[in-house]
């Protein structure tokens, strides 16, 4: 019955995206029906809404959002980032490549934020050749392929750490569902554009690669910190800003707009309905019923999971899933080694795609002008591909343990 009412509570969300209202409504009309249909007590309520506003996740996403917004104010300044896109293009003369490698080193950055420089990038990369739509789906796509797979992020480092996977054989299990996932976005999107693109030739290599590393060493420099040195997203961006700063000369008179338009009230009111939101789901406790729920269903332990992982990242998120059900998924299948993880960990970030709680594609709908109806709609069939692809990977790798 609870998961019936979850249903219920997604099709309204679906239902609005679908006539094209903004995202904070349909979230916010989620979140009263959700309310409404969990019986969920007026003492409660309040508890809900003040552990989502005050909780120290929400802070430091809105936070590590408005310093990476910053951050790109800068770069955007000194037109660091058409220079970083002129500087790929000379180094490999080709638009495409050039809209897949931007996002998805970006991507290596674990925060929300970094949809907006993705953006710019894939924006200018693909120019006319594809929609507002279409480049909403591709900075998307591209920019969460480091979400699957990368110790970087934290969901993986759990779920490392819960199997007791090592990270090597993990990592190289992955290198097939990653070379699907661009080889995907490529033939759906990316060769509707030319790839020929007209750069000086009298450029070099090397001095195309020189202003590549001098336009977006910050970036390189905040990945550093955080890969390397764990720095937390909030702390190493305002350290790069500040270096960045002296590094390019910038006066407090030209940063001063900066700490304004870095700040974005649609984005502040979309995040702070999402957690909202997830605080809800969290109490209403329905994952905890889905392996009962998919276990009784005649299907294959492994498929059984796989689905399990899928509808619960899209209900709570790739981290409480992983929590709840990797143990048991291991448990059930002890054997299962790096083609498990690989299968569990890719079953959940096709359903970050799609999930209406997964901040960032309100973000990247936003920068666009877009609606997440229209990125549903183009993100779909790509991870519904690759999500039969990942179960014949699968069957593939365990051949082969």
């Amino acid at each position: 019955m609870e998961l019936m009412k979850l249903l219920l509570v997604f099709l309204v969300i679906l239902a609005l995206l679908w006539l094209k209202r903004p995202l904070w409504q349909a979230i916010a009309c989620s979140i009263l029906l959700s309310f409404f249909i969990f019986r969920v007590p007026a003492s409660r309520i309040c508890s809900i809404l003040s552990r989502a506003v005050l909780s120290r996740s929400t802070a430091t996403i809105l936070f590590s959002f408005y310093t990476i917004t910053f951050l790109q104010r800068m770069l955007e300044k000194r037109n660091l980032l058409m220079k970083a896109e002129s500087s790929l293009n000379h180094l490999f003369r080709n638009r495409r490549i050039t809209a897949i490698l931007a996002p998805i080193f970006i991507g290596l950055l674990p925060s929300a934020g970094a949809v907006y420089i993705c953006g710019s990038i894939v924006d200018s990369s693909c120019g006319d050749y594809l929609s507002r739509e279409d480049k909403t789906f591709v900075t998307s796509y591209y920019r969460h392929i480091p979400e699957s797979f990368l110790p970087t992020y934290s969901s993986i480092l759990i779920a490392l750490g819960l199997a007791d996977i090592e990270t090597g054989a993990f990592l190289l299990s992955m290198l097939p569902a990653v070379c699907i996932l661009i080889f995907l976005g490529y033939i759906f999107y990316l060769r509707k554009i030319p790839k020929e693109i007209a750069v000086d030739k009298g450029t070099s290599k090397s001095a195309a690669f020189r202003q590549l590393a001098g336009s977006l060493w910050s970036i390189a420099a905040a990945i550093v910190l955080i890969v390397v040195f764990h720095f937390e997203v909030y702390i190493a961006t305002p350290l790069v800003i500040i270096a960045a700063f002296f590094y390019y000369r910038f006066s407090f008179r030209e940063i001063k707009p900066f700490f304004r338009s870095a700040l974005e009230p649609k984005i502040i009111i979309n995040t702070l309905l999402i957690m909202i939101f997830k605080e809800v789901l969290t109490y209403t406790d329905v994952i905890s019923g889905l392996p009962q729920l998919f276990g009784s269903l005649p299907f294959p332990t492994y498929f059984a999971f796989a689905l399990i992982f899928f509808f619960g990242s899209i209900i709570g998120g790739s981290t409480a899933i992983i929590v709840l059900c990797l143990p048991l998924a291991f448990a059930a299948i002890p054997d299962g080694g790096a083609a498990l993880m690989m299968l569990l960990m890719s079953s959940s970030y096709c359903a970050m795609q799609i999930s209406p709680t997964h901040i960032c594609l309100a973000l990247v709908t936003e920068y666009f002008h877009t609606g997440m109806g229209d990125l549903l709609k183009r993100t779909l069939p790509v991870i519904l591909i690759f999500f039969l692809l990942i179960l014949m990977y699968y069957q593939v790798l365990t051949l082969f343990p």
